[in-house]
């Protein structure tokens, strides 16, 4: 395999395409493609400014099963690496199960008119990418992705299984703007809102959204209130590995960004139902998307890391009493901007993206069917990490932590 397409020219599809481009024995031949072919043209000529490696371009509408076929066949394509919208994922799916192709993705699925974001909808596909012979990956960017990998890891290499595990996403980073997101807006919000779950005891715990915050002492970032939310993760990890008693997601947010949310929501700025303005019909939170800033356009004035990882507790594999491990990423906002021009949160998807296609391209990961990426031997992935980018430390707690 030689040959790939990425669909989604945004600041993740900028990161992974010029990720590929440094791996150019790996990836001989990459097409980026988006409904905006100019954003693609942008991004090629910045992959071949930083890198000398040429890509190709194209204009496609991803909701169209046959558009994408036809352009799977143009470019000889073997795996499409989805960044686009989550909206997008089934169709992107059934494009490349005609076409005969492998598929990956960051996130999982999510109707566009009910923010409610399950792997249900996916998974129903193993059967019939099993029968193709096919793979599709889902959730390899950072969290879903390295998160779970890590715990994966862990697991295979520290612990006999997992009990506790806490997912802690912080972005110490600042960009000076008062509202900004650090990525798609719409995407973005619509998790922040969402009503908080967790796993514990065999059933979902839910709560109000943005309700429940600890203060946490993040390494090289210091300390940060982080919320519980919901995740992706949680679901396929509580799935995948059965003997884990409590899952939960905490993400880091100023109170400058609760308070703007809070009032964004209150006034009806974040619904998905459309309404009537001026006799046409929009969706608000796509309209408040359109003038909030563009996150892509944010690396140069983003300074400060972000740390994410997780915290898992279980039997230790030596037998002796259990073990608590800490294991997580620092990533610097004006490092990654020097090398591919973009800010970290970005840079943290993109990257494991590419690292995942190349799992696939090498044939690591590529057993028939759908998988989640800690149903995947996690080494090769966890060394690549460390070459590209993306170095990961680990230390051994006391005890799991009470928050």
């Amino acid at each position: 395999m030689e040959k790939v397409l990425v669909v989604g020219a945004g600041g993740v599809g900028s990161v992974t395409v010029t990720k590929m481009a440094m791996h150019p024995e790996i990836f001989k031949e990459i097409t980026l493609a988006s409904r905006t072919v100019s954003k693609c043209e942008d991004i090629a000529a910045s992959v071949k400014a930083r890198t000398g490696v040429a890509i190709r371009t194209a204009q496609l509408d991803a909701m169209n099963v046959a558009d994408t076929v036809a352009l799977i066949r143009e470019t000889g394509a073997e795996l499409l690496v989805n960044l686009a919208l989550p909206y997008q994922d089934l169709v992107l799916m059934d494009a490349c199960l005609e076409a005969g192709i492998h598929y990956l993705d960051t996130a999982n699925y999510e109707p566009e008119d009910e923010a409610k974001f399950e792997y249900k909808w996916q998974w129903a596909y193993q059967e019939r990418f099993k029968e193709a012979g096919l793979t599709a990956i889902l959730g390899a960017g950072f969290d879903p992705g390295v998160t779970s990998i890590m715990a994966t890891w862990v697991r295979k290499h520290k612990l006999d299984g997992i009990r506790l595990i806490d997912i802690l996403d912080c972005n110490g980073g600042d960009n000076g703007k008062p509202f900004a997101t650090n990525f798609n807006p719409e995407i973005n919000i619509r998790e922040v809102t969402a009503p908080a779950r967790h796993w514990e005891s065999g059933a979902w715990v839910e709560s109000p959204a943005m309700t429940r915050k600890h203060e946490f002492d993040f390494p090289e970032v210091g300390k940060k209130n982080m919320y519980l939310m919901y995740h992706e993760e949680l679901e396929s990890l509580s799935a995948h590995f059965p003997e884990i008693e409590r899952a939960r997601f905490w993400m880091t947010f100023g109170d400058a960004y609760i308070n703007h949310v809070t009032v964004l929501q209150n006034v009806g700025m974040t619904g998905i139902e459309p309404v009537m303005h001026n006799g046409q019909e929009i969706i608000p939170l796509q309209f408040l998307k359109t003038v909030l800033p563009d996150p892509s356009e944010l690396g140069e004035l983003t300074k400060g890391k972000t740390c994410i990882g997780d915290i898992i507790t279980g039997p230790a594999k030596d037998g002796s009493a259990e073990k608590t491990y800490y294991i997580y990423n620092i990533c610097d906002h004006e490092e990654c901007y020097a090398e591919v021009g973009s800010q970290a949160v970005a840079y943290t998807t993109g990257v494991p993206a590419m690292i995942g296609a190349a799992m696939v391209m090498h044939g690591i990961w590529r057993e028939p069917g759908v998988w989640n990426t800690e149903q995947l031997d996690p080494d090769a992935f966890m060394e690549m990490l460390n070459s590209d980018g993306l170095p990961w430390q680990m230390v051994e707690l006391d005890g799991h932590p009470e928050f």
